[in-house]
């Protein structure tokens, strides 16, 4: 006799654990330690992302506990499986940072693979880092079960003897300043010892605490998500909280149609996201990492809305890097994301989406109705904004048909810029250029053939830009790659250039020399030559393909879209 209900409702994970035919699958998960009773219950996977050598992630497998201890605790059968995390700041400065962008999409294919192979009802996704947020979101699209994101938060400031504050983009600007002779080896040694005091992610709105604050503001994740440090009290109340909210979901057949991902990853949830963005001047590579999530949930997101969005919406909280005595914790301190959204829809003309729902269940109106700015120095009321317009653009031109992004929060000096180019076929001989005193005052820096294609993997570019922010010249040159940035850039710096060097696109034309003009204001890119030169360099041109270490990348080369399309795999 079948020791199981047969009254219960229908559940996904009904297909491996129904039916005697299902005899040999419930024998192994006997094995694993499930009872007779547990075959009723929903099976809930915990996707964790804890790795060793991440500072964000070395103690998720002690959250992990706690979700799988509280999914027990409300009627629910708990499974965790990992997933692989790189962390960007070891991997940069070498070949080992080819790997990161496309390590989101093992991760992606990871969590796909494991919710589809074993049938799993629900997920719970627990990541911190960079491009671990968004794989996991892109897997979870895939398979479209109720999802809560429930990230490991960030980190501390780090403080320097004197009381200063400073973090990871400290050290690597440091690295410029100790080039130039500006500080010495003791105050460098200080920087690198106080700068990440534990752990979390990286305490500035670097493209970790970008992606975990537009978790919250799409309603993915609950609220605070973005803000609550890690290692806190509250963090764990935080982890609490969505495995009792993913139990109930998991357990009433009416609210499991109603939060299956895609109803709350939707059009509007992926435009709340990009105000909060421009609200908060976030990381670049948020812009890479939304267009890929945007594809997965079926939302067809035109990369120019983002400027029609910035338009209308106010800049009112800088953190660092774009301020550098601002990190996360204040901004939790002065009412976390809920206030900022609060603050920006207060503006007349701002477009978000207060009807969308929440995974808490209500919508963002009844999320943040309540929440109320603490400190109007850390998040500026909407009348007295940083900028009118929001911290992020997309620039056309003839140099990037298909766009390129700025982090216009991080523009140090004027928001345009005419400079002659000075090109680069890679990120290290851009470095020997820039440390051996090859760029100059009114130059702009052209770093080509380190997009997805042409990296491959479009390594980020902090290396450079901090050498360039140390050594004075922040607001004197700007830079230009077909790569990305880090989080912790600032600066004129522009990304994500569309067509690559490596498909043939016009940064891989241009010759040392050229006239280039940027109007961030305006959304504009060029290079000043004439139609018949660009047609006969055209003609002239053929792309480098460097060599690459691994198997993986070749293939990931060989599938890549560019950046204008979120660097998604080609799936036909």
């Amino acid at each position: 006799m079948l020791k199981y209900s047969k009254k219960r409702k229908k559940m996904r994970s009904d297909e491996v654990k129904k039916g005697w035919h299902r005899a040999p699958h419930r024998s192994l998960f006997r094995a694993t330690g499930l009872k007779d009773e547990d075959f009723d219950k929903p099976f809930i996977a915990v996707a964790n992302s804890f790795v060793e050598v991440v500072p964000g992630h070395f103690f998720l497998n002690k959250y992990a506990e706690i979700v799988k201890d509280e999914i027990r605790k409300n009627g629910c059968v708990p499974f965790e499986f990992n997933t692989i995390g790189v962390d960007d700041g070891i991997a940069m400065g070498h070949d080992g940072m080819l790997y990161s962008l496309p390590s989101r999409e093992i991760i992606a294919n990871s969590v796909e693979t494991m919710m589809n192979a074993h049938k799993f009802d629900a997920l719970i996704c627990i990541p911190n880092c960079d491009k671990i947020t968004p794989g996991m979101i892109m897997g979870a699209l895939r398979v479209n079960v109720p999802t809560i994101v429930v990230t490991g938060g960030p980190m501390r400031a780090g403080h320097m003897k004197d009381g200063t504050p400073i973090d990871l983009a400290t050290v690597f600007e440091g690295l410029g300043k100790f080039e130039k002779g500006e500080i010495d080896e003791n105050t460098l040694y200080e920087l690198e010892c106080n700068a990440c005091p534990g752990g979390g992610s990286c305490s500035g709105m670097f493209t970790a605490n970008s992606m975990n604050t537009l978790m919250e503001a799409m309603g993915i994740a609950l609220k605070g998500n973005g803000t609550v440090l890690a290692l806190t009290p509250e963090r764990e109340e935080l982890l609490r909280k969505a495995a009792r909210r993913i139990c109930e979901i998991a357990k009433d057949e009416k609210l499991y149609e109603q939060y299956r991902i895609k109803n709350i990853i939707n059009e509007k949830a992926v435009h709340n996201a990009f105000v909060v963005d421009m609200a908060m001047g976030g990381s670049t590579n948020t812009v890479l990492h939304m267009m890929a999530i945007a594809k997965e949930a079926g939302v067809d997101f035109d990369l120019a809305k983002i400027n029609e969005i910035a338009k209308h919406v106010s800049h009112i909280a800088k953190i660092s890097p774009s301020l550098q005595t601002v990190h996360m914790e204040d901004i939790n301190r002065a009412g976390g994301i809920s206030a900022v959204m609060k603050e920006i829809s207060k503006r007349s003309d701002v477009a978000l989406y207060l009807d969308n729902p929440v995974i808490e269940g209500g919508t963002v109106a009844e999320r943040i109705k309540d929440a109320e700015v603490l400190d109007y120095s850390v998040i500026k009321p909407v009348e007295h904004p940083y900028s009118e317009v929001g911290g992020l653009a997309i620039l056309f031109g003839n140099l990037a048909e298909e766009g390129c992004v700025i982090k216009t929060a991080g523009i140090v000096g004027s928001r345009k810029f005419t400079g002659k180019a000075v090109c680069f076929n890679s990120q290290q001989e851009a470095i020997d250029g820039i440390v051996g005193g090859k760029v100059k005052e009114g130059d702009v820096v052209v770093i080509r053939y380190e997009g997805p294609k042409g990296g491959p993997g479009m390594q980020e570019m902090l290396a450079p830009t901090s050498l360039i922010m140390g050594m004075g010249l922040g607001d004197k040159v700007a830079l230009i790659t077909d790569g990305r940035f880090s989080g912790a850039t600032r600066g004129l710096s522009i990304g994500h250039v569309s067509p690559e060097a490596a498909e043939g696109g016009m940064i891989g034309l241009l010759k040392d020399g050229d006239i280039i003009e940027i109007d961030a204001d305006n959304f504009s890119i060029n290079v000043k030559l004439s139609d018949e030169e660009i047609e006969k360099r055209k003609k002239e041109f053929t792309p480098i393909k460097k060599d690459v270490p691994g198997r993986w990348l070749k293939q990931y080369r060989a599938l890549v879209t560019n950046a204008s399309n979120g660097a998604i795999l080609k799936a036909d």
